[in-house]
């Protein structure tokens, strides 16, 4: 049996995190067995390195090694890829087809991104891997092969079963042995080994001296999170061997070809976050408006409170506090106060009133009605803030919105709710 070692220089594999060397050695020990494999990791961790691996180290490595991306075969032809198919199958099926299962029999298939796989393909799938039976697109007639299946996949398949975009049965036929590669970001020690290896091979490559990184450069290259793993670490090297003549690399050039590192590159957007923030302008305004309203019913309870004590003085004092409570914030954003005493009017008390007056059904009935009329004009408060904001913005919607202090678009949404 091979060691780690000499598989490494075999097939180009260069690091010693612990990491990767168990995941070779899983991939050695398995190889002279016919178990199916499923090999997990990241994006551009290097997955289709270990069933290169497994096959050439099998007692299959004299038949054929077939690699298919699944995510990159349409869904309406992969059935006939991977099966193959009868003459007359479907439009455009003018002859039989072989698939890759019925070429592949007596070596190995390499499936991947796996997860991408539709169902009902995985239903073929799965009776593969259970018999080693399929049937050809368009055929009645069952045929055998003897293949070696190894998967790969970026997917997390426990969310992709949950989502049921893929089959818990499959998941657990495809993942006899689980052979995990880890993202760059955890093989710190790597990182400037590879660098400096993808770096000689452009030079050799395009004819020019190697990259050579000062101490900073080193160290902002062990920081970086590297979300593209050794393919985007592999694309860095190439861009900067092409487009650089200086090859004494500092920390300044290395920051310009690192995504969202070098000034000159654009910013992500999150895009959930400006939707949270047009939900949140809506509900800012909704709970200024029920604010207006809670402080109208106060209102109402303290003035009814207080004719029952008879204290009309006090009935005054205390309406005129909350009456600049609940106006103040709106002539303060708006810059235009009404007159105080048309404010008062509806609210205020007559002073010669006496508390048996307003011990009367009647009379409560009164103020019920005045309070709860001032409670029902919120939305009139409202319209009348958005008609002096266009008024005094000359109806730019942009420059109202930001005066209010919401978003165009809820302002628009208002202005045709009130058909302004």
């Amino acid at each position: 049996m091979e060691n780690i070692q000499s598989t490494k220089q075999r097939f180009g594999i260069i690091g010693n995190d612990p990491k990767l060397n168990r995941a070779l050695e899983k991939a050695i020990r398995v190889a002279p067995t016919d178990i199916s494999v499923l090999v997990t990791g990241e994006s551009g961790v290097g997955k289709e390195s270990i069933p290169k691996i497994i096959h050439s180290l099998s007692h299959r490595k004299h038949g054929k090694y077939i690699a298919v991306n699944c995510g990159a075969i349409p869904e309406g032809t992969i059935d006939s890829e991977l099966f193959g198919h009868e003459k007359g199958a479907f439009t455009g099926a003018t002859q039989n087809r072989s698939g890759y299962f019925e070429v592949a029999d007596g070596g190995t298939i390499f499936l991947d991104e796996v997860g991408e796989l539709p169902l009902t393909t995985q239903v073929r799938l799965l009776r593969v891997l259970e018999n080693g039976e399929f049937i050809k697109v368009g055929s009645s007639k069952t045929q055998k092969t003897n293949v070696r299946i190894v998967a790969a996949t970026n997917v997390n398949m426990f969310e992709a079963i949950k989502k049921g975009k893929f089959r818990e049965d499959l998941y657990y036929r495809l993942s006899t042995i689980d052979i995990n590669l880890p993202p760059l970001r955890e093989r710190k020690d790597d990182i400037h080994i590879l660098f400096r290896k993808f770096a000689s091979d452009f030079a050799l490559k395009y004819k020019m001296p190697t990259l050579k990184l000062d101490e900073q450069a080193v160290q902002l290259l062990l920081k970086y999170p590297w979300n593209g793993n050794i393919r985007q670490l592999r694309n860095i090297a190439e861009q900067i061997s092409v487009l650089e003549r200086e090859r004494n690399i500092n920390v300044t050039t290395l920051k310009g070809y690192l995504p969202n590192m070098g000034s000159n590159l654009p910013s992500v957007i999150n895009k959930n976050k400006s939707e949270s923030d047009f939900s949140n302008e809506r509900e800012i305004l909704y709970k200024v408006l029920f604010d207006m309203k809670a402080d109208l019913n106060d209102l109402k309870k303290l003035t009814m409170e207080l004719m029952r004590n008879g204290n009309t003085q006090k009935v005054q004092q205390e309406n005129e506090e909350l009456i600049q409570k609940i106006y103040k914030p709106e002539e303060e954003e708006i810059n235009t106060p009404e007159p105080q005493e048309e404010q008062i009017k509806v609210l205020q008390i007559p002073q010669e009133a006496t508390p048996s007056v307003y011990s009367e059904p009647d009379a409560f009935e009164y103020i019920e009605d005045i309070t709860e009329e001032e409670t029902l004009s919120i939305h009139e408060k409202e319209l009348e803030l958005i008609k002096k904001s266009l008024e005094r913005n000359k109806g730019k919607r942009k420059l109202a919105a930001k005066e209010l202090g919401i978003s165009e678009r809820t302002l628009y949404r208002k202005i045709k709710q009130f058909d302004l």
